[in-house]
């Protein structure tokens, strides 16, 4: 009797409190809420892909070119006319690489049918492996009631169409990309200043100020450091490539230079596509193993010694959360999603130690 008066006086005393959200009191309530907004927001990535990745990579982009140009803007140049010359700085950048690479990988593509007449004659030497490997598949299919007959079906969508399909859409990110690089060059100032009005007191102010500094130095070192370490490699590797007599040296060390911006994906197909080279070149497995594995060795050097020495402790993180954020990124965005994955994760990063710090 006296247990239920004072619970009836408890709930008379707290009538007029407001009563507490559901995700406050149940931990399970909240975790579901997590991984629905999680799927939630993976899919409006997904379904805004062709809006939202030329807008992050020009976001990751200017971060590294808008340091030069707050330079030119304190020079006298007018913001607009140094954002324009950032722009065309890059675009120049980019034709002047992709001319590099035209003519020697238009000859190598000539020698994809040498290349796998090579593999196939090294797959001969395992055809008693593959034989054995199938025989084995076959029994456990006998054992199981399976039938081992495969279907395939072949799309007869033809290459002509689907460059028409997606020749529009690649041009209007790119445009996309370049007017978005454009504007948040020429708005940077602008909008850190309207993200510190919104702040409603000084402290909070000081906080998101913090935040935004650290992820530009963050950002701004990381790239600037990486583009550095990758020329570094591309050099190495041309001039390895070189002494081991490989055709083209000058093109493997600029395409291992621009595929280690993607962290372990770009080795490893840069791995795959030397070993190709090896198959077009050697005639024995020694001579077709050693241009990757000079390679491997010149990617360990780099990975473990040049850049946890030049970027430092402060930008190490994480390889497994490097990995799965590398691997998210590629599923959802492709090759542009491999590149912001990195400099997307160094902003997470210094939006949690901002709120660390507010704590």
């Amino acid at each position: 009797m006296k247990r239920q008066m004072e619970l009836h006086e408890g709930a008379a005393g707290g009538a007029g409190a407001t009563p507490a959200p559901a995700w406050h009191a149940d931990p399970v309530v909240r975790i579901c809420l997590l991984i629905l907004c999680g799927l939630a927001v993976t899919v409006a990535l997904d379904f805004a892909q062709v809006i939202l990745a030329p807008v992050c990579l020009s976001l990751v982009v200017g971060t590294l070119f808008g340091p030069a140009a707050d330079r030119l803007s304190r020079m006298g140049v007018p913001s607009w006319m140094s954002a324009i010359a950032m722009v065309l700085l890059f675009v120049g950048l980019i034709m002047t690489t992709g001319a590099a690479f035209v003519v020697p990988l238009s000859d190598w593509m000539d020698k994809l049918p040498l290349i796998w007449a090579q593999l196939q004659s090294q797959l001969t030497s395992w055809q008693g492996f593959f034989a054995s490997v199938s025989s084995l598949q076959d029994e456990l299919q006998n054992a199981m009631g399976q039938s081992g007959n495969m279907q395939v079906s072949v799309d007869d969508t033809s290459a002509v169409e689907s460059v028409f399909y997606f020749a529009p859409t690649f041009v209007a990110q790119v445009i996309l990309f370049l007017a978005s690089l454009y504007f948040f060059i020429l708005t940077r100032p602008h909008f850190r200043q309207s993200l510190l009005r919104m702040c409603d007191d000084h402290d909070q102010r000081r906080n998101v100020a913090t935040v935004i500094q650290a992820i530009e130095t963050r950002l701004s070192t990381y790239l600037v450091y990486i583009t550095f370490i990758n020329m570094g490699l591309g050099v190495s590797v041309s001039l390895t490539m070189w002494a081991l007599g490989v055709p083209s040296p000058l093109l493997w060390g600029m395409l291992a230079g621009l595929l280690n911006y993607i962290v372990y994906i770009g080795p490893a197909v840069m791995v795959a596509v030397l070993t190709g080279v090896g198959l077009a070149t050697g005639h024995t497995v020694l001579a077709i193993l050693t241009p990757p594995a000079a390679y491997l060795v010149l990617n360990l050097i780099e990975a473990q010694f040049v850049t946890p020495m030049v970027l430092g402790r402060t930008m190490t993180l994480n390889p497994f959360v490097v990995f799965l954020t590398i691997a998210f990124w590629i599923w959802l965005w492709g090759p542009a999603g491999g590149f912001v994955a990195v400099p997307l994760l160094l902003v997470a990063y210094s939006i949690f130690e901002g709120e660390s710090w507010d704590r």
